[in-house]
């Protein structure tokens, strides 16, 4: 008789088990969602809300016309400043240099952008240096005026996604290492571009 009364009792038992099994993961996604956020992230480039960019009045330095259609597919380094291209210019070029060779094979997938924001012609040694960039005149342009900058648009690393959206950019005295982790693990987890 014992055992007829301990039989539902493990049957009940086994029912809130596997009730317990099917719920924890449930609410451990709830818990995990709204209670523990994560305090640190994993990219290092500032997250920017994804824009498209304008290219009416854009031009090539040799005067074509240019057209962000023209890199679609690709991820795309920007860097906007001078023709006269200072020490920070120049560093920035290195950076979306050194940055598109550190990925190796992947390396076809990044184009690099170098906007004009006046009328100067880079010297021909600097565009020999940095051949491969897509040099662009933007000065007067609407497009100078729709990124996101906040003291300086010269300051800033941007990047574009394969569909042409604006989507992250790096501030002045980023660290070109982790750049290149970024764009890896975007490389990586990307199906597009």
């Amino acid at each position: 008789m014992s055992s007829e009364k301990t039989q539902p009792r493990r049957n009940a038992t086994v029912v809130w088990l596997l009730i317990a099994v099917c719920a924890a993961p449930v609410i451990a996604s709830y818990l995990a969602y709204y209670v523990w956020q994560p305090v640190g992230r994993v990219n290092y480039g500032e997250l920017l809300r994804p824009r498209k960019l304008p290219d009416a009045g854009l031009a090539h330095v040799n005067g074509s016309a240019f057209r962000w259609g023209e890199l679609k597919g690709k991820w795309v380094l920007v860097a906007a400043d001078s023709g006269r291209c200072d020490a920070h210019c120049y560093e920035k070029l290195v950076y979306l240099r050194q940055i598109r060779l550190a990925q190796g094979k992947e390396m076809d997938r990044i184009e690099r952008v170098w906007l004009l924001t006046d009328d100067v012609n880079p010297k021909q040694a600097i565009a020999a240096r940095f051949s491969g960039t897509t040099v662009v005149r933007a000065a007067g342009s609407d497009l100078i005026r729709s990124f996101p900058w906040r003291q300086s648009l010269a300051d800033d690393i941007y990047l574009m996604d394969p569909l042409g959206n604006l989507m992250m950019r790096y501030p002045r005295q980023s660290d070109p290492r982790r750049i290149v982790k970024d764009i890896e693990r975007l490389l990586k987890a990307s199906r597009i571009g």
